[in-house]
């Protein structure tokens, strides 16, 4: 249930301030797309966890490129963090 609000709220933005925005995201896809995939494939809590994470790569200090949401079976222990070097 949580998941399906925040993908309505992240689609409200995209349909909605997104457009303010426009060619700002240095992934691929764009840092919306990313927490839509992320909280459908991995819940809400840890879904919302990695968009954040995301969030903190994007800016103009990161790298940007391609950077798809792991795979749900690919859960491990290892810390995440907002350093693509650092992602194991």
């Amino acid at each position: 249930m949580m998941s399906l609000v925040l993908r309505g709220a992240i689609r409200f933005y995209q349909l909605t301030l997104a457009y303010f925005f426009v060619g700002a995201c240095r992934y691929e896809p764009s840092c919306s797309a990313y927490a839509v995939e992320a909280v459908s494939k991995h819940g809400a809590l840890r879904g919302s966890w990695l968009a954040a994470h995301r969030l903190c790569r994007c800016g103009p200090w990161g790298a940007g490129g391609f950077d798809p949401v792991p795979p749900a079976a690919a859960r491990s222990r290892a810390p995440l963090s907002c350093h693509p070097a650092r992602r194991s």
